[in-house]
This record gives C-alpha cells, structure tokens and sequence, in this order.
C-alpha cells in the first residue's frame, strides 16, 4: 500500500461519474503551505523537518486558524497548483460548509468539514478524544473514494502505489491538543463523490497497526460535490439559493443509488450516486442536496435488497424507478421494459404560470350540473376540426368551451389524466402528481403542465368548475411505485387485492403521498375537486380489513385545504368493471356517486321498479344521505364511461347484458322500425327528464348527447372518440336542445330542484293518476306524479332577477306503462293556471318549451291531460 509522508496533505482528482475505469491519478510537481509556494526541491527538507517535530506545534495554531497546506494529485493532465493569495476577507469568501460528526468504535469523536468552494471542495479531517496506547502514536488515514457502489472504490495510483491499489493512506499531523488533523482538496470538476475512509493507529512506520472504524464498525462516508440532504420535503425541491434536495422514502431497501441522465434518451446513466446509510438516511427517508446538478436533464432511484411485489426475488439492482413525488416526468425511450425505467423525474422547477385574475367558481354543490369526459377522445376526432397538435389534448378541450355553455353545465369531470399504464387504460396510474404529457400539445411534461392550468383558467373565467377522477387504490402493474416498498406500498397477501397491485391507502407513507397529491392539484392547477374511484378500498386496513373510522377517508374529510372542495366517493372497481354498493363514511363531508339511482331509475323505465324506489330517487335519496347530509351529495347518473351509453340503453338487452339492466323497446339492435325508433327517442327523454328533475346533483356523460354508440359493448375500452359532426344530426340537435333547457330549468326553478336540504313534507303531495294515493307497494302499478309547492320562505328570499311569480307550483307525472294514463292535475293556486312545459311523448320541437302550452280546464272544472305510453311530463302553475 502506498504511503505518503506526514506532512501531505492530498488533493485528489475523480473523474468519468459513474463509468467504470477512472483516469489514474499522479503527485503533483508543487505544494503549498501557509499560502507559499514551493519548489519540489524543497520538499524533503519540509518533510524531515516535520517528522522530526521541528514545525508541528506553529503547524497546530495555523492550521486551527484555517491555514492551508495541501499537495495537488491530478489526473492524466498535470494541472498546476494555484496560489491561495485573495484580498477578500474570510467573511467574505463564498464558501459552504457541510459539518460531520461521527463516533468511533473505540470512543473518540471524528469531526469532518466538508468545504464547497468557487473551483474545488476542500475536507478538513479532525480526530479528538481517540484513546491510543501511546501519545507518541502517530495517526494514518486509509482512504478511498467511490460513487455507484461503497463496495467497490475507484482507481487511485499515486506515482508509488501499485497500479491495483484503490486506497490510499495519508498521515495525521498531531496539533498541541492532542487532536489529529488532515486536510484534502478534491477539484470541483471531477465530484460529487464519497470520500470512504478508517483510521489507522501505529506506532512505526512499519506497524500494521489497529484499525478503527465507526461505532457501526463501517467506514466512516462523507459525501463531497454535494450534501447529506434533508429529509423533507419528499421528493425533489429547490431552495432559494438554487441548491436541489431529493428525499425518497424506502425502509426496508439495504442502499440507494441516486441516478442521473444527462441525454432524455440516454439508457444508462452518467451518474450513480450510492447514497450512505448514515449521513443520507432519517429514518426511513433516504436524502441528498446538490448546489450544481443542471448539466444533467433527469433523474431515477435504484433501489437494492427490495422485492418486488408477489415475488421472491430481489429487485435488480439495475432497475431504476421514478421518484413517486417527482413533479416533472419524461417518458423513457429504451426498448429494456424489465430494467429500464419507463419514466423519469426532470430535473428542473415546475414552469412558472399567471393565475392573476382566476377566480374559482366556488360553486354550492346542489347548482352543480355535471359532464364527465375524456380529455383524448373529446377532441381527437378530426370532426373536432382542431390543429392537429391541440386535438386531445388540455388545449383542444378548452377549445370547445362552447359546447359545454350550450349545454348549460357548471363543471366537467375529467377521466383520470395521471401518467397510466396505456394498455390498460387511465384507471391504472403510474404517477400522482402530474398530468400525462400526451394530453399537452407538444407530448412534453411542460407543455401538459402549462396546458392544463391555461385550460383551468379559461373554464373558471366561464363560472364553470374542474373536477377530477382519481384513482388512489391500484396502480399499473409495472412501472408505478413497484420496486420501492412494496411491502409498505402495496397490500399483501389479501386473497382479493393481491393481483390487483393494490395500495396500502390507510399506511401512513400511502396515505402521506394521497394527501400531498391532492394538495398539489389544488394548488398547482387550481382543480375544484376528486371524484375517487374505487372508493370502497379505501376502507381497507393494512391487511384487507374493512375500517369503521378508515384513518385516509377522515383526513381528507378534515383537511384544511381539502375539506373545502369537492370530495365524492365513486364504488365503482375499474378491474371488474362493476359497480360495488357500500356505507360509505362520510363526516357529512363526503358525496357520493349515486350507483342506486342509476338501477332504480332503469328499473322503473323497464316496468320493473317499484313507485317507493322511483319517490325516493326523485326526492334525493334520502335512504342514503339523511343522515347529516342531504340531495346536494348525491351525484346523480344513469350512464357512465364504462356500461352501455344511453343510446345503447334502449337498443339492446341480450342475456350477457343482464347487469346492464338495459331494453332494446322491442328490437335487438339497429332498426329501422319507426315505431321501436320513437319508443327508443322516448325513452332516452325519459333518462334525462328524470335525471334534471331530481333532487341531486345531474352527471351528464361525454356522447350521450348526440347518440353515440358502441354497439352493444359495455367495454370501457370500446368507448369512441366524441364526434363533433353527430351533434348536427337531428337527434343531437334535439337532444342537445332538450338538456339545454332543462339545465335551464334547474336554475330557474332552484328553489324546488337544486335544494341542499330535503323537501319539506307539507311542499310535496303523490299521486296516482286519478288523484288517488299511489299504489306505493303494487308491483303492477307503473304510474305516479307529484306536486312540488314552492316555498314562500325560498321565494321571498331568492335574490335573482326572476319575479316571485315565476315561482309557481310544479306537477310532474311519470307513465312506465304500455297503455296511456289519463291524469287529473290539482287545482292550481288562485291566480294561476297550468301550463305543459315537457311531454316526451309529444315530436320535436313540441316536446318541450320555454313558455309552456296551457291546460284546458275541463267541463268538470278539473284540469286532465292525456299522457302517452311510456312517457313523462311537466306542468307549471302560471299567473293567468
């Protein structure tokens, strides 16, 4: 082993970060002390002096005060040494200190100064209280320094050491105190790296010695070019000064290796940074800074000793895996899908953005009227007529803003738009924390970024809401948060979930990275509110069991920020494509996707249901949200993105379509029947009619509107793109028109349709169809009506531009019979008469109107109206 004399001490030079051979390094033609420099002749003379202890003590007080003594290595290149001479005081120096303190195995303390300046990084070493056997004993430093892997040093060959020699041993100088100090210099150019080093203890030059290492009994590790970070925040942030902090959680990976790419499309890393388990790890956080790591473009972690989920092998320590909390994300180009990482985090602060003027709606969840959508295919058919590089995208949505206030909705809900896996769909997310870059114009994380908040805004400035789809209780099955933790991720051994890739949401570091995902939406991209989906996994436990107080649920009801949007519970379970019906706990926080509505209310338009079920619905299900809530949480549907859409709910009714609870009205797909064809139209003015005049919130889904179909497949997946040129049909025009008005309606009739609390008991009255008690419990009976009275108290109160007296009485009659029912409606309030407003029955443009139709009075006095088969209808009492 090479040696070098006592009064050296070494600069060194690392270069090619993360390669594999390393340029050798070689002594340096000059040295300096106490800022003098001197010739290589001189050297000898220096060195005697110092063993024999001709300078050491003034060497102690000088070197205390920060005085300089070094020998430059450098690589193949022989860079000459610089003189230290500067007419800045020390406060005035721009150097950064990093401070370790670590105890050995014998006792004693060894203190290391790491030292970031302008050019290179200077360490100063110091050794106190270290109990020798002698006070003579002289001091060695072994040493080496290494990047990718502790194990397994770089090549360093002095002109004296053997050329396999990867460490070095450098003398202490002993101060007057009894402490030890060394002082090494290591060019900026060619770190970061770790410095990896014992002591030695010997009383000759030719004793082996005693070895001393940390009370771990490891190597003591200081990291040089960078510092040992900090723990939080989770993942990468940036300081004031410029300086980049990465923290990753993992507590059972044996080490961590920091990687970064300075090519987009670069397979290997250009550097690997093997992270030490005591200076970059609290607790279960492993952590570390860089004042200087733009040369590089992206970044990865490879995590070693892990398992990957449902396997018993070790993670291959080749795998790199995406920061879960990395704000910015490039797709990987690499072919390798088993060891390549399919994402990366960039390395650069999220792009700026004006919010000045974004004025959130803030809208009362009973005013809602709401259109679920799919950012890709509402605009990426060529029907869109949209440049192709915005078609699909944030940008091409905002586009058809239009659309959205002719229709007469308040707030879209975006399908999930995280980074998914794209075979399986956006249900099965491999990021939470930015938009997937195909939905920005250029395909780049930026211009998604960007995008989306531009489209944000532009939806706010129209009073109307975003909402989002999230998916918090599965991830991909490759590519998400696989290879991390899994065993604190993800949950194990539950028969039900296990191939599922199912998070372990009530986990405190799961539920930690939920939360903080949705504060970063809500105040990065402004987003009003989440629709969880398969929200009946997060009442699971850590080990599959169902929770009464599910501690993800609770804090997210509580939450200061959270609190105050839009949280609804969705049961349905994108890998069975079904629905699940659950108590949801709610803390009178929570809606709900209301799946009950949907059954009952295809039930009854089969012939099927009874009239108490089709009551309740229309009442806002109180059954389910009266319990502190009330209709404003029930987010009502008879249609959603996966199942038949709505023309397909009335066209076809096969034996595998029995879940559907679907009628083809008398003919199994297209037709040309015109009789099946107007029970068809019917029907689907029925779903909506029902929809808009229920208590609750309308969750209207993207194509319903213009009759798309997808031919009988309830697939998810067998879903079309929106086409633009549907809506000039006859029937999207009509349709259009029909939700238009009653969007409307719901407005202008607030005071009876968009209630935050139940009606009241004395402001509503049932019917049958002769003003007879409806028969409530007949299975037979497919006729009822009600009668909403206006509430003096809402009227006086309302503070719009409509006159009280368009506050009228409501009489609404639903027929789901084959045959016509002649109703009797009740006398109308004195002053004022009935006028039709709806009968789906009644051809296009007649079927609904603004003004109404008025009702004859009979030559009995009393008001009758002959409703058709299958049919609903709407009457309003008007002032004569």
């Amino acid at each position: 082993m090479a040696t070098l004399p006592p009064s050296l001490a070494l600069s060194c030079c690392c270069v090619n970060c993360g390669a594999t051979k390393s340029s050798k390094l070689k002594l340096a033609n000059r040295i300096l002390c106490r800022n003098k420099v001197f010739n290589r002749l001189d050297k000898m003379n220096l060195e005697r002096k110092l063993l024999f202890g001709q300078i050491v003590p003034h060497f102690s007080n000088t070197f205390l005060r920060n005085t300089n003594m070094e020998v430059n290595a450098t690589s193949r290149v022989s860079i000459p040494v610089k003189e230290r001479f500067s007419r800045k005081t020390e406060a005035e120096e721009p150097d950064k200190v990093s401070s370790y303190l670590f105890r050995t195995e014998v006792g004693g303390l060894v203190k290391v100064l790491v030292k970031k300046k302008s050019v290179n990084c200077g360490v100063h070493i110091e050794v106190s209280s270290l109990p020798l056997s002698n006070s003579d004993d002289s001091l060695i430093l072994k040493w080496g320094i290494y990047r990718g892997d502790s194990s397994n040093f770089m090549p360093i060959e002095f002109s004296t050491s053997a050329p396999d020699d990867r460490t070095v041993e450098t003398p202490f100088l002993k101060t007057s105190f009894g402490k030890f100090v060394v002082e090494m210099e290591f060019e900026s150019e060619n770190i970061p790296c770790y410095l990896s080093f014992l002591l030695r203890s010997q009383v000759n030059i030719d004793s082996s010695g005693l070895e001393i290492r940390s009370h771990r009994k490891t190597n003591f590790c200081v990291p040089l070019g960078f510092g040992s970070g900090y723990a939080t925040p989770l993942g990468l942030s940036f300081s004031q000064d410029g300086s980049m902090n990465f923290a990753i959680f993992s507590r059972n990976a044996e080490s961590v290796v920091l990687c970064f790419y300075d090519d987009p499309k670069g397979v290997n890393p250009a550097l690997e940074l093997d992270l030490d388990s005591y200076v970059n790890r609290s607790g279960d956080v492993w952590h570390a800074s860089f004042n200087s790591a733009w040369t590089f473009v992206s970044y990865g972690y490879q995590l070693k000793g892990t398992r990957l989920k449902g396997s018993n092998d070790v993670l291959e320590a080749s795998r790199v895996v995406l920061d879960p909390y990395a704000r910015i994300i490039g797709n990987y180009t690499s072919s390798d899908q088993v060891t390549g990482p399919k994402y990366l985090g960039r390395l650069s602060k999220e792009p700026g953005f004006d919010w000045t003027d974004d004025i959130r709606p803030n809208l009362p969840m009973e005013k809602l009227m709401v259109y679920r959508l799919n950012v890709r295919r509402f605009t990426e058919h060529k029907s869109s007529h949209l440049l192709p590089d915005i078609a699909g995208t944030f940008s091409g949505l905002a586009e058809k803003l239009g659309h959205f206030k002719a229709l007469g909705v308040n707030a879209v809900l975006l399908e999930p738009i995280f980074p998914f896996d794209e075979q399986k769909g956006p249900y099965f997310p491999c990021h939470f924390f930015s938009p997937m870059n195909l939905y920005g114009p250029s395909g780049g994380a930026t211009s998604a970024i960007n995008s989306m908040k531009e489209m944000v805004k532009q939806l706010h400035a129209n009073g109307i809401e975003v909402l989002l789809e999230v998916v918090f209780t599965h991830t991909a099955e490759n590519g998400a948060l696989q290879g991390i933790d899994d065993s604190s991720y993800y949950l194990n051994g539950v028969e039900d979930l296990d191939a599922r890739n199912a998070l372990n949401c009530n986990y405190p570091i799961v539920q930690q990275i939920i939360l903080d995902s949705l504060r970063h939406w809500v105040t990065a991209f402004h987003i009003d509110g989440f629709c969880f989906i398969n929200a009946s996994s997060l009442l699971r436990g850590c080990h599959g069991e169902y929770l009464s107080r599910p501690p993800l649920v609770e804090a997210i009801a509580f939450d200061p920020l959270l609190s105050k949007t839009k949280i609804i519970a969705d049961c349905w379970v994108p890998h069975d494509i079904v629905p699940r019906e659950t108590r949801f706990p709610h803390w009178k926080r929570w809606a709900e996707m209301n799946m009950r509505f949907c059954y009952d209310i295809r039930k009854f338009l089969r012939g099927e249901e009874l009239l108490s079920s089709l009551a309740t619905r229309l009442c806002g299900s109180g059954d389910i949200f009266s319990e502190g809530r009330g209709p404003a949480f029930s987010f009502n549907f008879v249609t959603r993105n996966s199942g038949l859409p709505l023309v397909d709910l009335v066209s076809f009714s096969g034996e595998e379509l029995a879940s559907e609870l679907s009628w083809n009205c008398g003919e199994e797909g297209p037709t040309n029947k015109t009789l099946v064809l107007e029970r068809r139209l019917k029907q689907i003015r029925n779903f909506l009619f029902i929809l808009y005049v229920s208590l609750g919130v309308p969750v209207l889904n993207m194509g319903d509107e213009c009759g798309q179909t997808t031919g009988g497949s309830p697939a998810y997946n067998d879903r079309k793109s929106f086409d633009w040129n549907a809506l000039k049909t006859g029937f999207g025009i009509q349709i259009t028109q029909f939700i238009s008005f009653l969007s409307s309606l719901r407005r202008r009739r607030s005071d009876l349709l968009q209630k935050r609390k139940f009606l009241k008991e004395e402001n509503i009255d049932w019917h049958g169809s002769d003003q007879s008690p409806p028969n409530w419990e007949e299975p037979t009976s497919k006729f009822l009506a009600m009668s909403l009275r206006a509430d003096e108290d809402s009227v006086e109160n309302q503070m719009t531009s409509e006159s009280s007296s368009s506050k009228g009485d409501l009489f609404i009659a639903f027929n789901a019979a084959d045959h016509p029912e002649s109703v009797i409606l009740p006398p109308p309030a004195e002053g004022t008469v009935w006028h039709r407003l709806v009968d789906t029955a009644l051809p296009f443009p007649g079927f609904f109107s603004t003004d109404g139709e008025p009702v004859v009075k009979q030559e009995s006095g009393l008001f009758a109206y002959e409703m058709k088969p299958l049919s609903c209808t709407m009457f309003e009492a008007i002032v004569k």
